[in-house]
């Protein structure tokens, strides 16, 4: 009988856990597979690791990774996934705004021979207008600037084939943005989607500054649009600074019409200078981004382990 491992990053969750275990469990066991559930705690700082050693006591297909520190729900989720043993792998996050009951569907589409099934969000009920705005923005700039297209409202909800989840595990890159990493690593794929129900329980740990890291880590690792932007509008301001100095020369030698200069000389100062210093801050955050990735860190470190079997062939071959 063929194993799904579902994958679920937890961060301060303890009023989510139970009911997703049981919902999840519920949808399941109707199915002709086994299963385990592999939760990975990510620094929570509420009663979640404990829960989860509950349930990994309670039920041997609960297990659980509790993470040294709080990494961010892709490391988090990249854990899950060098842990997972299954033949197919499903992530989802455990607010219950990932309905449980699409996890027949999603098998489904996997026998039919898909490799990956990505769940594309149309409505999250009770979103604001603005975190609707941002995402939409987000997902059109992504595609105008990067070779890979990210379908927009696409989540980190998604079934993924042993074959794909062992592609994965090789990218080991620290800025992660797995959306953006299934889309280029290929195979069959196709979308199926559905509209998030609100969180059942807690507040959405998703900040405004994680939201912009996210972005930024997306459009930096598959886009160079931004340095080439720089490069093209430093072009322009040198010919249009140019053919400005040639004028003055012009009006100078040539003329007897007096040039104060002094209002576009400030000017041409304060717009080049403002451009250096936005298009030095686009190159900063490249190298950064470089000097983040030659320290070779491993991704995360696991303090503890609940109810984890010995599979020394699923293994991540690089933390």
């Amino acid at each position: 009988m063929k194993l799904i491992s579902i994958v679920v990053p937890v961060f301060n969750e303890q009023d989510n856990i139970d009911i997703f275990k049981q919902e999840v469990c519920r949808h399941m066991e109707s199915l002709p597979y086994r299963f385990e559930i592999i939760f990975v705690d990510d620094g929570s700082q509420d009663a979640t690791p404990a829960i989860l050693h509950r349930l990994a006591g309670e039920d041997a297909r609960v297990q659980a990774l509790i993470l040294a520190r709080n990494y961010g729900h892709q490391v988090a989720l990249s854990c899950g996934l060098d842990h997972a043993g299954g033949d197919a792998v499903i992530t989802m996050d455990g607010d219950m705004q990932h309905p449980p009951e699409m996890l027949p569907r999603l098998l489904a589409l996997w026998e039919e021979g898909f490799d990956v099934v990505q769940t594309v969000r149309l409505s999250t009920e009770g979103v604001s207008w603005f975190k609707k705005f941002t995402s939409s923005a987000f997902y059109w700039l992504m595609n105008a600037m990067s070779k890979i297209h990210v379908k927009e409202g696409g989540s980190d909800f998604r079934l993924l084939d042993k074959r794909v989840v062992d592609s994965f595990r090789r990218f080991r890159e620290t800025a992660r943005f797995i959306r953006g990493m299934i889309s280029a690593i290929g195979y069959r794929q196709t979308t199926l989607e559905f509209v998030a129900p609100p969180r059942h329980a807690g507040v959405s740990k998703f900040s405004l500054r994680k939201m912009m890291t996210f972005a930024l880590d997306g459009i930096t690792a598959y886009s160079k649009l931004p340095l080439r932007f720089a490069f093209y509008t430093g072009i322009i301001c040198g010919a249009g600074s140019v053919a400005l100095t040639l004028h003055v020369l012009y009006i100078k030698y040539f003329t007897e019409e007096a040039v104060p200069g002094w209002a576009t000389l400030s000017a041409s100062i304060l717009l080049l200078g403002g451009l250096q210093l936005v298009f030095m801050g686009i190159i900063g955050e490249y190298v950064g981004r470089i000097f983040e990735e030659v320290k070779r860190r491993p991704l995360y470190l696991v303090k503890e382990e609940f109810n984890r079997p010995q599979r020394d062939s699923r293994e991540a071959p690089d933390r």
